[in-house]
Order: structure tokens, then C-alpha cells, then sequence
């Protein structure tokens, strides 16, 4: 398609995170009679957070139903589901009740098309919620994406954006032949994104999701929008322009796109949602040194959860995660070393800056 034909035909609207979901299961459902959703309250009024609501009373419930609270039973339903031709597209409103299930998705699910050599095959959506939100303590607030993503035969996505919703969910039910599982930040649900129809879409792999000279920041989930504001702040006040490189897929990202980008900028800053520990951050850094050990100029900077189970009380949950206020001090301590002499922004907590803001477009 040339340029001129892309443009007649793409159209640009405004869509929520959890409008786009919504959008996407819905249209699974339409377009595909193989199709159905299972999880706890995606039949309810609430329906996850807006994704599925009112898709019971459209499509029936034997399409979108609850379940008992039995996620390794649910999960084996689903799998069987898919080995006979079905697409079952599975919820986990905290990704921590998906801990239940991991026999299930690691020992059968990850390892069917692999043990019967292609023969058989394990299509399937695991979508699960992660993030803080009011509080939800040390068992509610895990993002287990590195987890996950170390097993190999499980596909492991991390959409920031609407856009990456309404391009990879489709691509995933239509033809993706093993299980995927998708992690929606719990603050992104919220927030409005602009959304181009007809547009190369967003691909199952890490793409740059802003260009710059001076660092590389690669970024997951609402990291990669916390990582464009604190680019826009450094921007602003001093021309220091970031990179940001939204990984999007943890499990197969672009690599060689990611060195290429420090390769430039000779500095990292890794953010992600979870333990820095064995985690995002360290696999970054190792695919890093394996490809060229000289690629960065000095030590790379880190922004993740603190190396503790989450704290219930809101003081204390505030300095758990990282904020702006770290954010900004990462990217410009990369560029201009610790006394950089730059004001810091004054939000501390990722839940208040995200109260005042609605999203980026």
C-alpha cells in the first residue's frame, strides 16, 4: 500500500484502554463462532474493568460465562477447549490467582505443540491484570511477566497502548497457534490513547515508540507511558531527547532493534513493572553484553519494584513503585551524572499523577 492510499484510508479516533479491549473481545466473538471467555466477574456489570461488559447479554452464556473459583480447573476446561478446536480466551482480574494455574499453563499448556511435534497445538488468550491500585497488599499487586516468559512454547505481551490492543489481539485469535498470555496494567484501563485505523499495525515484537539521541529507555506496559511524560519533562528543560523502546513482547522481543538503539545513544535505563531481580531488567542487560559488551558507556540505570512483597499501607506503597520524580533523575543522571542540577518533578506516587491524568492524547 503506498502512502498516499494508507492515508485516505486510516482514520485516527480516541479510545480507551478498556474501550479497545472491549472492541477486540467483542469482535472476536463476532467474527469467530469458535470463540469464548471465561473468568470471574466477566459476566457481571463490571464486567473486567469495562472489557467484557455487556457481552453475556449480546452473545449468550455459553460464550461469555463465570466461572467458580477453581483457576487450575478453569485452565484445564480451556486448554481441552482449545486441542479440539475452540479459541478460549481466559481472565485473571489479579494476575496473582493465576499463580493457581500454573500447572495447567506451564506443564500442559506451554508444551503441547512442542511434545507432539506441531501435531497439536494450544491456541489460547490468558489475559491477567497487574499494577497497584488501592492498596491490594503483598498477594494482589504482582506482575509476573518474567515468570512467564521463561518457559519457552508461552508467548508473553505487554500492550501499553489502545493501539497495541486493537492490532495484536486480533493478530493473536486469528492466527498465533500456541497459548498467549497478555498482561493489562491495572492504571491503563482508564486512560485514552489515540488509535489509527488502517496503520502498520503494532507488531508481536518491541518497536520505538518515541526516536531520540541521547538515551535509551526500554520500557513495559505503563512504564513505556511513564517513561514518554518523564521524556517530554527532560525534553522540556534541558533538549535532552530519549528513546524509548516499548519491548511489548517479553518473551520474543526485538533484540537486535534494542542494540541498535543503545548502539546509538550509549546509555540504558530499564523500566519495568516488576522485581528487578532475575527479572526484565536483567535479561535487557544480558542480551546487552552478549551482542557487544562496549555497546554501553557506563552502568545502565534501573526503575522497578522494590526488592519487597508490596506494602498494604498507601505511605509506603508510594515509595515502592517507581515515580516520575525517579523516572526523570534516571534519565538524566544517564546524560549529565548525578549532581545534573535539574528540578525534579514533585509527583511521588504513580497512582496520584494518574488521577490528574486522563492519558496522553
Amino acid at each position: 500500500m503506498s502512502a498516499i492510499t494508507q492515508k485516505q484510508t486510516s482514520r485516527t479516533r480516541v479510545l480507551s484502554y478498556a474501550s479497545a479491549l472491549l472492541e477486540t473481545m467483542d469482535g472476536a466473538l463476532a467474527d469467530h463462532p469458535s470463540v469464548f471467555i471465561m473468568g470471574q466477574g466477566v459476566d457481571d456489570f463490571k464486567g473486567i474493568f469495562g472489557s467484557t461488559t455487556g457481552l453475556a447479554a449480546k452473545y449468550g452464556v455459553a460464550r461469555v460465562f463465570d466461572v467458580p473459583l477453581m483457576e487450575e480447573g478453569m485452565t484445564g476446561i480451556a486448554i481441552g477447549a482449545a486441542l479440539v478446536g475452540d479459541y478460549p480466551v481466559t481472565t485473571h482480574i489479579r494476575a496473582d490467582f493465576s499463580f493457581l494455574a500454573m500447572n495447567q499453563i506451564i506443564n500442559l499448556a506451554a508444551k503441547y505443540r512442542y511434545m507432539f511435534g506441531g501435531i497439536m497445538s494450544c491456541p489460547m488468550l490468558i489475559r491477567v491484570v497487574v499494577g497497584r491500585s488501592w492498596g491490594q497488599g503483598a498477594q494482589h499487586s504482582q506482575s509476573p511477566q518474567a515468570t512467564f516468559a521463561h518457559y519457552p512454547g508461552l508467548t508473553v505481551v505487554m500492550p501499553s497502548t489502545s493501539q497495541a490492543i486493537v492490532d495484536m489481539y486480533p493478530q493473536i485469535i486469528n492466527r498465533h497457534p500456541g497459548p498467549v498470555i497478555s498482561i493489562e496494567h491495572r492504571l491503563l484501563y482508564n486512560l485514552d490513547f489515540s488509535v489509527t485505523d488502517g496503520a502498520v499495525p503494532t507488531p508481536l515484537t518491541s518497536y520505538v515508540a518515541r526516536a531520540g539521541r541521547d538515551v535509551t529507555v526500554v520500557a513495559t506496559s505503563v512504564m513505556v507511558l511513564e517513561a514518554m511524560r518523564a521524556a517530554q519533562y527532560v525534553q522540556e528543560k534541558t533538549g535532552l531527547e530519549a528513546e524509548i523502546v516499548d519491548l511489548n513482547s517479553i518473551s520474543h522481543p526485538d533484540w537486535d532493534l534494542v542494540a541498535a538503539s543503545v548502539r546509538k545513544t550509549g546509555r540504558l535505563v530499564v523500566a519495568d513493572t516488576s522485581w528487578l531481580e532475575y527479572g526484565v531488567a536483567a535479561e535487557v542487560c544480558r542480551q546487552l553484553v552478549l551482542r557487544d559488551p562496549a555497546l554501553l558507556r557506563q552502568p545502565p540505570s534501573m526503575l522497578g519494584m522494590a526488592p519487597a512483597p508490596c506494602p498494604t499501607a498507601k505511605s509506603l506503597e508510594d515509595i515502592y513503585y517507581p515515580s516520575q520524580h525517579e523516572t526523570v533523575d534516571a534519565i538524566l543522571t544517564q546524560v549529565r551524572g548525578v549532581a545534573h542540577g535539574i528540578p525534579l518533578p514533585i509527583e511521588r506516587s504513580m497512582t496520584e499523577g494518574y488521577k490528574r491524568f486522563r492519558g496522553p492524547f
